[in-house]
C-alpha cells in the first residue's frame, strides 16, 4: 500500500494525540508533523510537503484554518487537506471548500471515517458528505429564488417612472412623506398618489416593505445611481 505523510493541525494538544493513535496504528501511515496555528501549518507544509494534512478551522483565530488552506492551496498545492472541525455552519463550509480542500469531516468522526477519508483524499476519490450536500442544495435553492426575486424586483424598477424613482430614493433615504413634499416642492396628496403607484407595481402594502426588499437585494446603490 501507498505510503502517505501526514500533517496534523490543531491548537488542543488532546485532538492531535487522538489523530497521532489513530494514524500509528497503520504502518502505511507517518506523521511528519504537528502544528498548532495556521501559520505553522503553511511553514510545515512548504517545508515537509506531506501528502495529506489534516486541518482544524478554529485556532489562533475563528477562521485561522481557512486561511491556511488558501495559502496551502497556493504554495504547495500537491497536499491534500481535509477540514477536521466541530463547525458545521454554511459560511465554514463554503469559506473551506473555496480553498480546494478534498473533504470537510467533523470531528466526532469515528477512527475508521477519519481513516477513510484519509486514504480517498490520497486517491482523489473523496466524497461530498451528507450533510455538505444537504447545505449545498439548500444554497442552491437560495440562491435561484435570490436571482429570481432580483430579476422580479428589476423588472418592478423598470416600470417606475422618473418621479417614482426619485420618490423611492428619498424613501430608501428615510424621508417621510411631508419632508419628500416639501423636498419637491409639491402638494402631500401628490407624493401620497405616487407613493400608492409605487406600492402598487411592488405589490407591496406599505412602504417599509418596499424598502425592506431593495435593502436585502443591496440594491440602493443601483437605484441612487439611476437618472433621467
Amino acid at each position: 500500500m501507498e505510503q502517505l505523510t501526514i500533517l496534523i493541525v490543531d491548537d488542543m494538544e488532546a485532538h492531535r494525540r487522538r489523530l497521532a493513535r489513530i494514524i500509528g496504528e497503520l504502518p502505511h501511515l507517518s506523521i511528519v508533523g504537528e502544528a498548532q496555528s495556521g501559520k505553522e501549518a503553511v511553514a510545515l507544509a512548504v517545508e515537509e510537503e506531506p501528502d495529506i494534512i489534516l486541518m482544524d478551522i478554529e485556532m489562533e483565530d475563528k477562521m485561522a484554518g481557512i486561511r491556511a488552506a488558501s495559502e496551502i492551496n497556493f504554495s504547495s498545492p500537491e497536499s491534500k487537506i481535509i477540514i477536521l472541525t466541530i463547525h458545521k455552519d454554511n459560511d465554514s463550509i463554503f469559506s473551506a471548500y473555496q480553498t480546494n480542500i478534498a473533504d470537510y469531516v467533523i470531528k466526532s468522526a469515528s477512527k475508521e471515517e477519519i481513516i477513510e477519508a484519509i486514504e480517498n483524499a490520497a486517491s482523489n476519490t473523496s466524497p461530498i458528505r451528507p450533510f455538505v450536500a444537504s447545505k449545498l442544495r439548500e444554497e442552491f435553492a437560495r440562491v435561484k429564488k435570490f436571482e429570481e426575486n432580483f430579476t422580479h424586483i428589476f423588472q418592478v424598477i423598470a416600470t417606475l417612472t422618473p418621479s417614482e424613482v426619485e420618490i423611492l430614493k428619498s424613501l430608501c433615504q428615510g424621508l417621510t412623506r411631508k419632508q419628500i413634499a416639501a423636498e419637491r416642492s409639491v402638494e402631500l396628496e401628490t407624493i401620497k398618489k405616487q407613493i400608492s403607484s409605487i406600492l402598487k407595481k411592488f405589490d407591496k402594502r406599505n412602504t417599509k416593505e418596499v424598502i425592506r426588499i431593495i435593502n436585502d437585494h443591496d440594491l440602493f446603490t443601483m437605484i441612487n445611481k439611476i437618472q433621467f
